[in-house]
């Protein structure tokens, strides 16, 4: 077995008792839910100060790896047990798993007992520093500001050594703050707002509203399945999808064109709060930032929020979009969103900046405000593990292809900075390299040079994005399009 400790975020630690306890005794819950998605037995056991952990050795990375994207921990240390007789006994442990570490490096021990004990944590610290001082030459000690800290805990008759500190995700255990309703389009706004709240601690369900089709739908719930699947796994949350091209429609035929955009992002909200008060949920969440698209601008996004009394949260509004792009890089939501059309500024022409709110009620008694009812209750319900089976049925027309031919082109679609940390070489074998973000408008040119009675096969790392745009380029027309799977 492989143990873990997992160490909190530090505002749990500033609650009240009561609190503290309730938060802890969820994150324990919410672990466990976790990680039995990879190892069938967990071993989970939550202290006032920390969360135990053990899992078996073959499922050690997968486990690490969820563990440090579960709201509500700070830090996942790696941590070696054994029993101890003496300080030599300890320093006979200690020194081949450090001695390494502190070459040509200043260095303290740190030591934190639990337990009763004849020796105190700065015996220890100074003894074991001692011997690590005269095992390696090049190495100091220095108390403050040292190069690296040999983290060790004495808990009873057990010693344990960090081998290694891993950082988490920080924020609250999910559930502990109340559920919100994402608006949620497969952009890079909506995709980090909603990890925002996810990492807030509140369950986060997801609302789409369809403008684009099929293709917009099964990007988008890719993406909400992946924001889930990462970092909110440990709560089923639901995926509500609504067709809302005939209230498109409605807008086109009925709405100022100045004030079109205004007036959709209202019929959004007021759909969306229907929903949200189906299923009892108390506020809606928006990628919103301030400034940074003309319905966005202070006056409007007031004129928006008058469409409906729920509470409307916006976890973006005071960022940049270099900042919101840098976040969703760092998720991993950077390359869904880039292949993501942004439908909602299509309809608006020369938008008000400062839609006057008598204005817009006023053009608002042209629209059949019956239709958005309708669409509502014709809206599809899905539990979000389910997503990813339904999306991987859609895209299961495409065959995806590992033995290679002559007649065979493969296009590597990843970023370019996937291509430069791990080069896609194949022997007799032609690789051409698009990002896939420019893949829809540079195909036909590639089949122009290569030829049409080539087969293309699109090579990313995960294969997702390879059979996403291979069922875009299907619905194109390019028949001719595969997905390849490189053999390990």
């Amino acid at each position: 077995m492989v143990k873990f400790v997992i160490k909190f975020h530090a505002e749990i630690a500033i609650k009240s008792k009561s609190v503290r306890k309730r938060f802890i005794k969820m994150l324990e819950s919410n672990v466990k839910n976790v990680l039995r998605r990879i190892d069938e037995k967990p071993w989970v056991q939550r202290n006032w100060d920390y969360i135990d952990v053990k899992v078996s050795e073959e499922h050690k990375d997968a486990c690490l790896e969820a563990l440090c994207h579960i709201p509500g921990i700070a830090q996942v240390h790696e941590v070696t047990q054994s029993s101890y007789t003496n300080f030599d006994d300890i320093c006979r442990q200690v020194l081949p798993v450090y001695q390494s570490q502190i070459v040509n490096k200043t260095f303290r021990v740190k030591v934190k007992r639990r337990g009763n004990h004849d020796f105190t944590s700065i015996d220890l610290e100074r003894y074991v520093g001692g011997a690590l001082n005269q095992s390696v030459e090049s190495a100091s000690v220095k108390l403050k500001d040292a190069d690296f800290i040999v983290d060790l805990e004495v808990d009873g008759d057990q010693l344990l050594m960090i081998a290694k500190k891993h950082k988490g995700l920080g924020g609250f255990p999910i559930a502990t703050q109340e559920d919100t309703l994402s608006l949620i389009s497969g952009g890079f706004d909506s995709g980090v707002s909603s990890y925002l709240m996810i990492r807030k601690g509140s369950r986060t369900h997801y609302l789409f509203f369809n403008l684009g089709g099929s293709q917009h739908e099964i990007g988008v719930k890719q993406v909400a399945y992946y924001l889930w699947d990462k970092f909110g796994a440990s709560h089923r949350v639901k995926f509500i999808s609504v067709d809302f091209q005939p209230v498109v429609a409605e807008i086109l035929e009925n709405i100022d064109s100045g004030l079109m955009g205004v007036v959709l992002k209202r019929m959004m909200v007021r759909a969306g709060a229907m929903v949200a008060e189906r299923f009892g949920i108390k506020a809606l969440v928006t990628g919103e930032s301030l400034g940074q698209v003309s319905s966005q601008t202070v006056t409007n996004l007031n004129v928006i929020d008058r469409a409906t009394d729920m509470l409307i949260i916006r976890p973006l509004i005071h960022l940049d979009k270099q900042d919101i792009i840098d976040t969703a890089r760092l998720i991993g939501t950077e390359d869904f969103a880039k292949t993501m059309p942004e439908y909602c500024g299509v309809i608006s022409q020369r938008p008000n900046v400062a839609a006057p709110l008598a204005k817009v009620e006023a053009t608002e008694q042209n629209f059949n405000m019956h239709l958005i009812e309708q669409v509502v209750n014709d809206a599809s319900l899905y539990d979000i593990k389910e997503l990813k089976e339904q999306a991987d049925a859609e895209v299961s027309e495409v065959e995806a292809v590992s033995d290679l031919s002559d007649k065979h082109i493969v296009v590597d679609i990843r970023s370019p900075e996937e291509e430069d940390e791990e080069p896609l070489e194949l022997d007799d074998t032609q690789v051409v390299h698009i990002p896939f973000f420019k893949l829809a408008n540079n195909f036909a040119e590639l089949m122009a040079e290569q030829g049409k009675e080539k087969e293309y096969l699109l090579y990313c790392k995960k294969g997702v994005m390879s059979k996403l745009q291979a069922l875009l380029l299907h619905e194109s027309g390019y028949k001719n399009v595969r997905v390849f799977h490189l053999k390990k």
